[in-house]
């Protein structure tokens, strides 16, 4: 099990920065689902799958066919996404249908996608006009009403700001043939932006704190924009629910299947613990026993948060296969029900504020099969003194270039990367290259003459026809896009000139010629710098990743002896 198997209750040594603040002795893991879409909509062949999972908010989704691959499945395959659909439509006639859909939209709370500056420029669209989709799920552990009191313990913490004690991102391939998510500890050290909270207009200045901090500074616009500085990863939507937003979608979808190596109880003596009682095996959880799962540290493996990400990460993929085989919800009262706790349960971004937006958007997500989809934690080492953890050298920046560069985790898309490279077809001293600073970036500033320097570069080599823009962009690698097929041949041959990788070398179908962007990674002098790790790894998560395939109905988790009955 990788990083995650590490003995000796580590935990007894390991004091979070933020329990000192709280008290508290476990995190959130909130439980996520999508709402259902607006009328008119006509269901995709073989049904589509919601988002709506556990650990601290992670809408799980699977597989299903795009519309017209195959025939239309029986009513029973037809799955959560199209079974909500028809609760807008079945609530009685267009008009009160209408209200029903506008009472779904007041139900979604919203705010600001990112606070903290500039940030990352979205990437450009493949050669087919497609792009990767990026969404960032967040668990709120908010005391901030009477039922979260209730469902968290800590009533002393009612006042305190609440932290972002589960997140994951969750990537969807441009190609939608296949879904990455990675886990960030929650006591991870990360360099926080500077963010503006939107309500209250209050300024937090740049730190460096663990990210479940992040929530406390504005709001998760100030998670979303921690998440692009740490992984140069751009973040198109967040979604984040709360511990009642868990327990109502968990009763709602019903029972999830999960499984034990031996009896668990996580209680002792000394109050530690999510109260979570199973015996040794499989059983199928909801309601508040699923939020004691997904928020499960002390009874899982080292009594860590490592644990508990892979316990969410084995609830979000049994989910998905519960989905697709489930037919339970074929009355109105039920999917009006799921359609209630899902709109219900969520805070979203200004991006994803109808339900409208979310269903298309669970049209993406269901359109990714079950096999293809891996779930990973980051990889990471602890810090001094074990009182939190850091990205691991290497490892993580390879894991999240993986995303970057839009390449699935489960190293099934090496086959994509074997076409013979062609020949160039223009004299490099006729190419026309334009050069831009892409090296801006919300902690640490932009390098001025980034642009000039690499197109003198270029003249040196005989790109003499090379010019720059002006522009100052935010990109994490260095890259070269392109307009069309015939010239790739020419992108790759500057590629090797400048030494940079094969995969800095990008049709997009809104390219407007060949564009050298400098990245964050190349930020000083005129050799781009060679990159740490093994270079085989890189169309692969490392093992230190410690990889979950959705399809693996094996996966069990290992009880700690301490927290055993």
């Amino acid at each position: 099990m990788g990083q995650s198997s590490v003995r000796g209750d580590r935990s007894r040594r390991r004091r979070r920065p933020e329990a000192a603040e709280t008290g508290r002795d476990d995190g959130v893991f909130e439980d996520q689902g999508l709402p259902p879409d607006a009328p008119g909509w006509t269901p995709p062949e073989g049904g589509a799958v919601p988002a709506a999972d556990g650990d601290g908010d992670v809408p799980a989704d699977g597989g299903g066919h795009s519309r017209g691959e195959q025939p239309r499945r029986k009513g029973r395959k037809v799955l959560r996404w199209t079974a909500l659909t028809l609760a807008v439509l079945i609530v009685g006639g267009a008009g009160a249908g209408y209200w029903y859909y506008e009472h779904l939209n007041a139900n979604l709370r919203k705010a600001p996608r990112s606070l903290g500056g500039g940030g990352l420029k979205k990437p450009d669209p493949n050669a087919f006009g497609q792009s990767p989709l990026n969404i960032l799920l967040l668990g709120s552990d908010g005391r901030n009403n009477a039922k979260n009191i209730e469902l968290g313990g800590a009533r002393q913490d009612a006042d305190r700001k609440p932290l972002a004690d589960v997140q994951m991102l969750l990537h969807v391939s441009a190609d939608r043939s296949n879904m990455s998510v990675i886990s960030i500890p929650r006591d991870t050290r990360v360099t926080i932006p500077q963010c503006t909270d939107p309500k209250t207009h209050e300024v937090f200045p740049q730190t460096s704190a663990a990210i479940n901090q992040s929530l406390q500074h504005g709001g998760p616009g100030c998670t979303l924009a921690t998440w692009q500085e740490l992984t140069g990863i751009y973040i198109d939507h967040f979604m984040m629910v709360d511990f009642a937003g868990v327990v109502d979608m968990a009763d709602a979808i019903g029972g999830v299947p999960v499984c034990v190596d031996g009896n668990v109880y996580s209680h002792d003596s000394k109050g530690h613990g999510s109260g979570l009682k199973l015996t040794k095996g499989t059983h199928s959880v909801k309601g508040v026993q699923a939020l004691q799962w997904l928020r499960t540290r002390y009874g899982f493996e080292d009594n860590t948060d490592i644990g508990r990400a892979k316990a969410q990460h084995m609830y979000m993929n049994s989910m998905v296969r519960q989905l697709k085989k489930d037919a339970k919800l074929t009355n109105p009262g039920e999917l009006r029900d799921l359609a209630e706790a899902a709109t219900n349960a969520l805070t979203v971004d200004d991006g994803l504020d109808t339900v409208k937006k979310l269903y298309d958007l669970g049209g993406d997500l269901s359109r990714v099969p079950t096999k293809r989809i891996t779930m990973v934690t980051m990889p990471w080492q602890y810090g001094p003194g074990e009182s939190y953890v850091m990205p691991k050298p290497g490892d993580a920046e390879a894991t999240f270039g993986l995303l970057r560069n839009d390449t699935a985790l489960d190293g099934k898309d090496r086959k994509k990367k074997a076409a013979p490279a062609p020949k160039p077809s223009t004299p490099k001293d006729q190419l026309k290259v334009v050069v831009q600073n892409g090296t801006n970036s919300t902690v640490n500033g932009p390098v001025s003459g980034r642009a000039s320097a690499i197109q003198q570069q270029l003249s040196g080599l005989g790109y003499t026809s090379a010019g720059t823009d002006s522009a100052l962009t935010t990109q994490a690698d260095t890259t070269i896009t392109y307009r069309d097929k015939g010239q790739r041949g020419d992108a790759l041959a500057l590629a090797k000139a400048l030494g940079l990788p094969k995969d800095a070398v990008r049709e997009s179908s809104s390219a407007t010629g060949m564009r050298l962007v400098v990245g964050n990674d190349w930020r000083t002098g005129s050799a781009y710098p060679k990159q740490s790790g093994d270079e085989k790894g890189a169309d692969k998560a490392p093992d230190s990743a410690d990889a979950l395939n959705g399809e693996d109905t094996k996966a069990c988790m290992k009880v700690n002896p301490s927290y055993t009955f």
